[in-house]
């Protein structure tokens, strides 16, 4: 599945895009089924929120369920992220993120660069961030805000929060997210599930907490080229994989054929 003219026009100018309907009501239902699997198992790799004890990220999905494993090479992601980024990109990073019903905290204004270069050495902003919506997101569930344009201003200055969430986050100045709001404004991503969202690595982006009675779970696929490969190694392996190998896309029904061989 390859981007049009005026989607890719449309990412270089907002920094993100969304795609509705990238995938059926019966293949978000396949990842879901998988997604209570893998909540189920207790790991280290699953992030706790500090209050609520929920979970808060599950990460290294690809390597913990074979629906995952699919999703990261499905082609519907795949191939647009090789149409931004090149052909040659390996999987960063696989996880949900989600934000509780009731108990989901908030992410702080953040671009993942800061991130990828400070803690894994990563030489350039290059990485892809691939989501896909597993429940129906609106304004009530935390859903993710964007800083339109904010990409084009280059890294934001940003500091190390290690004490706000469960989850240590290079965190973007209040005064410089003040003055690129000013200058793109504000934009909520929201969807059906099953809905798709693109965005690059110094999009700088935040969600509120989420104080509806509805979950708000997301798949999220970090593809990154091969030549811009991380440099240093101090976390784990399920923060940042270190198979460098290209991924390589599947047939577009890998979901629903590994669903039939049940």
């Amino acid at each position: 599945m390859l981007l049009s003219q005026q989607q890719l026009a449309k990412f270089r100018e907002n920094g993100f895009l969304v795609l509705p309907d990238l995938f059926s009501r019966d293949e978000v239902a396949i990842l879901n089924r998988a997604r209570e699997a893998v909540f189920s198992q207790s790991t280290e790799a699953d992030i706790i929120e500090k209050k609520s004890g929920e979970v808060r990220t599950a990460m290294g999905l690809h390597l913990r369920h074979e629906v995952f494993d699919a999703l990261t090479r499905h082609p519907r992601l795949v191939e647009p992220a090789c149409q931004l980024r090149g052909d040659d990109l390996y999987i960063q990073q696989v996880k949900i993120n989600v934000k509780a019903a009731f108990d989901g905290e908030a992410w702080q204004w953040h671009y993942d660069f800061a991130t990828h270069h400070a803690d894994d050495g990563v030489p350039e902003p290059l990485a892809l961030n691939l989501h896909v919506f597993l429940e129906d997101i609106s304004e009530f569930n935390g859903p993710l805000y964007f800083i339109r344009g904010s990409h084009n201003h280059g890294a934001a200055r940003a500091h190390h929060d290690t004490t706000t969430t469960s989850y240590p986050l290079w965190c973007v100045d209040q005064d410089v997210v003040a003055g690129l709001v000013e200058k793109g404004g504000l934009v909520s991503a929201q969807g059906q599930a099953g809905t798709g969202l693109i965005f690059g690595d110094i999009m700088v982006h935040g969600s509120p907490p989420n104080m509806s009675p509805w979950d708000r779970p997301i798949f999220s696929l970090i593809l990154n080229p091969v030549a811009n490969r991380q440099t240093t190694f101090a976390r784990p392996e399920f923060k940042h994989h270190t198979d460098f190998t290209p991924v390589a896309p599947l047939d577009d029904d890998c979901l629903t054929r590994l669903h039939e061989a049940e």
